[in-house]
């Protein structure tokens, strides 16, 4: 450690003189680490949240939940005998009419039995007097959701008719505890008694309803004992059994996606400020040139310069990452304060250790990271060569020790990356990316400054030939301007193009084919009905029917569902109940990908078509078997096919086809789509749901505009983050710039003194800073257009389409940004006199 003490004794003294200098340094790191910092620290508060209110959300310690049908008499005597409550509901999509006016709307339906809930608190906002739930002569007591009352224009004591039974509204629900979270509600909550459902006539056979049994554990049980007693006890049923560990594992992969996106967009805006800590450093030292070089000249060791500055750096740099990440750690307490009465999750505010140290560690080894290689140079240099770089800078390479540095401060930091990260696959995908990114960008400012010297060798055009100069000279910030501007662009045109694409598929490509309606729990014996119904409907089109069953995957090959390792963006195969099917001829909207689909006439042993993406998940093919849980009763089949699906038709189509013969005997429902002009819709839906009240109907275009408010959320927050990444490059920019500026105020004051106007050098430099950003702008464009695509072909798998608008508008904004602060900095350096800088020159 020798030579430590005196180099801290002079980065102390140093630091007299303030942060000048370090501004943008501090800048670039502040707002990145800041990302990373509240990003972590929000989605630990959401994950502490749901934890901390386990019990609550999950309604008990257990919760069971079956598909179809209730639990046999004598499983739920057992449930009652080994816990200490259960409480029964049922919950299934059902529409909602007015008998007055006929007005109507899917709602979400919940029957809750007298015990519900066992954990937390049903509230009402306001309420009739009595019973809510009580059935009193022949109409069912119900609480609904606000967004139901106002969207059928409902007050306390009106009537609705929900299924064969009449319901009066006497509350309006304030808070219910379990309510589950999903990404699009396709209907507000309707929540009535156990004892209503008869009435209502809505569970048939087949019907998609589920049942669930919440359960508080006996004091000094647990869970672990509990799960083994019921596995002992009925060891092979058709349910799904949650704890507290599972109360809500949607949302926390959800927060968990949310989170990495973020996150990585924070890195991606810090890894673009590191450019500029890079360039703050070099700038800084540039500025000490004398210093540095008096210091050598009078012995000083290289080591004590490097420790010196070094020292500096580190300071500066735990100062601004100190400042980004102790703001992020404000951030649950931020959303808690403004946003905790709306948000549909709990949030534990706190302040959570690993994210704000991890948001540490990423600020100091970027910082590291980019700043070795100047003071690297700095230290290596000797000290004529530091004097000539007074007028004539000139580049050099740090030694092998130095580069070492580097490298291993940027492995760590990928792997932290990588290795906090909740999808690692997705962060060594992004780490790639951006070590290809720099690569590209780094080789594109090399091309721009050698093809400036190409072509400038050729040009007899004064003030081109002295902007194409800039752009080559020795010292000149084209390189790193490049990198910096590009990144942020390249963000922001492959954020824009995927949103244009998203919005293309549901806005543009999906209403031309898409049906008006799908139809859900129709029954055998109302098909015929039903299609003479629907056929006579004016100007109805593409009316398709399939039968439909829910089944559970549970081994693959034999093998338990829960020992099969599938890949992580498939792994919903496996999750839990999926819809399915079977027919004899292939259904539309899918391609063969292998195998052979069997004769309509077939009516051997269980065969399946099933989804080619999935079976790539799971690792089958051909000639593999799945075996499925349906009603109770495990189905093994052979997989016969392998079938690309065109999900975005809205055709109906399942992952799972099996052959007839078998799943045809069970007790099942059908699902259908028609399509209609608009004029007719509101028609086909009253006669379909007058005729059938225990048919739900789901208005595609009600489904399309859910989707596109989701999208439309997802897309604000992602133009929010990129244009938090672009401003950190246009720090670097306006950074780059005015490490320059010096040199830009000596060249306009030569240029004055040799006969050159102002409208001359302005006009040169802002021709400079136009095809700068010409350049990076076209870069950037292409870098962004060829990710946007691989993201949608290959990730989304969805067609892409270019969008020549949104490139050309972010190529404007390029340009745009690199005149305004060329010309900012183009304007102080005409105003200087000459007389002074020559004198001290």
């Amino acid at each position: 450690m020798n030579g430590w003490g005196l180099a801290f004794t002079y980065a102390r003294r140093e630091l007299r003189g303030g942060i000048k200098g370090f501004r943008i340094f501090l800048a670039c790191l502040f707002l990145g680490v800041a990302v990373i910092s509240a990003v972590g620290s929000l989605s630990s508060a959401i994950v502490g949240g749901l934890a901390r209110d386990a019990r609550s959300i999950l309604g008990g310690d257990v919760a069971i939940r079956q598909i179809h049908q209730a639990i046999a008499p004598e499983q739920l005597d057992w449930l009652r005998r080994e816990s200490a409550g259960v409480a029964e509901m049922i919950e299934m999509r059902a529409m909602a009419i007015r008998p007055d006016d006929g007005r109507r709307t899917l709602v979400q339906l919940k029957a809750v039995g007298d015990t519900y809930p066992l954990v937390g608190t049903l509230t009402f906002a306001s309420q009739l007097p009595g019973s809510v739930f009580a059935v009193t002569d022949g109409t069912v007591g119900a609480a609904i959701e606000k967004t139901l009352a106002t969207r059928l224009d409902l007050k306390l004591g009106d009537r609705l008719k929900v299924g064969e039974a009449a319901v009066e509204v006497r509350a309006i629900l304030d808070k219910e505890p379990d309510r589950s979270v999903s990404a699009i509600d396709f209907g507000p909550r309707l929540m009535v008694g156990l004892a209503a459902m008869p009435a209502t006539d809505l569970l048939q056979p087949g019907s998609l309803a589920e049942y669930h049994y919440k359960m508080v554990l006996k004091p000094g049980d647990t869970i672990a004992d509990f799960r083994a007693r019921l596995l002992a006890a009925f060891p092979d049923p058709q349910w799904r059994v949650r704890d507290l560990g599972q109360a809500s594992p949607q949302i926390e992969r959800f927060v968990e996606r949310i989170g990495l996106f973020l996150t990585l967009v924070g890195l991606t805006a810090l890894l673009v400020g590191g450019v500029g800590v890079g360039n703050a450093v070099g700038s800084y030292l540039s500025g000490k040139t004398s210093t540095i070089a008096t210091w050598k000249a009078l012995g000083a060791p290289a080591g004590l310069i490097f420790k010196t500055y070094l020292m500096l750096v580190m300071a500066m740099a735990l100062l601004g990452t100190l400042g980004g990440t102790l703001l992020g750690s404000v951030a649950p307490f931020a959303v808690e304060a403004f946003f905790g009465a709306i948000l549909p999750v709990p949030i534990a505010a706190g302040f959570y250790p690993v994210p704000l140290l991890s948001s540490l560690a990423f600020g100091i080894l970027t910082a590291l990271a980019f700043s070795l290689w100047p003071l690297g140079r700095a230290r290596e240099v000797p000290a004529a060569a530091l004097f000539r770089d007074v007028v004539a800078p000139r580049g050099g390479r740090p030694r092998w020790t130095y580069l070492t540095g580097i490298a291993v401060s940027s492995v760590l930091l990928a792997g932290l990356a990588i290795v906090g990260a909740a999808r690692q696959d997705l962060a060594a995908w992004f780490v790639g990316g951006v070590v290809a990114s720099f690569i590209l960008f780094r080789l594109a400012g090399r091309g721009l400054m050698a093809a400036a010297k190409f072509i400038g060798e050729r040009r007899r055009n004064p003030r081109l030939r002295l902007a194409l100069a800039n752009l080559h000279r020795p010292g000149a910030p084209t390189g790193s301007m490049v990198l910096s501007l590009g990144l942020g662009l390249t963000v922001l045109v492959t954020v824009a193009l995927l949103e244009g694409n998203l919005n293309n598929q549901v806005a543009e490509r999906l209403p031309e084919r898409a049906p008006s309606f799908f139809f859900v729990d129709l029954q055998s014996s109302q098909v015929a009905d039903f299609e003479q119904l629907v056929k006579a409907t004016p100007g109805q089109s593409d009316l398709q029917r399939t039968p439909t069953l829910r089944g559970r995957i549970i081994k693959v090959n034999g093998v338990p569902a829960d020992q099969v390792r599938a890949t992580n963006d498939q792994g919903w195969v496996l999750d839990s109940d999926r819809g399915l099917t079977y027919s004899a001829t292939m259904p539309e909207g899918s391609k063969i990908v292998a195998g052979q689909w069997w004769g309509a006439d077939y009516s051997g042993p269980p065969l399946i078509a099933f989804e080619s993406r999935a079976a790539a998940g799971l690792g089958v093919g051909v000639g593999d078997t799945l075996t499925v849980n349906v009603l109770g009763r495990e189905v093994t089949g052979k997989i016969a096919v392998l079938r690309e699906i065109e999900w975005g038709n809205l055709a109906l189509n399942f992952a799972i086809v099996f052959s007839p013969g078998l799943l045809d005997k069970a007790p099942h429902t059908h699902i259908a789509t028609v399509h209609v002009p608009p004029a007719q819709e509101e028609a086909l839906l009253r006669s379909v749901t007058d005729r059938f009240p225990n048919v739900t109907a789901v208005r595609v275009q009600d489904a399309l505009d859910a989707a596109t408010e989701v999208l439309e959320g997802i897309a604000a927050a992602a133009r929010a983050v990129t244009l938090l990444t672009l401003s950190v490059g246009t720090l670097v920019l306006a950074g780059a710039m005015l490490a320059g500026h010096h040199r830009r105020v000596y060249d306009a004051v030569v240029l004055k003194v040799l006969g050159a106007t102002r409208r001359d050098i302005a006009g040169a430099f802002l021709l400079e800073y136009g095809l700068l950003g010409l350049g990076t702008g076209l870069v950037a464009a292409a870098v962004g257009i060829t990710a946007s695509w691989a993201v949608t072909v290959f990730l989304m798998r969805a067609q892409w389409v270019f969008l020549p608008g949104t490139v050309m508008v972010t190529i404007l904004i390029c340009l745009a940004l690199t005149l305004a602060i060329g010309f900012a900095g183009t304007w102080r350096a005409l105003g200087q006199k000459a007389g002074p800088l020559l004198r001290n020159a």
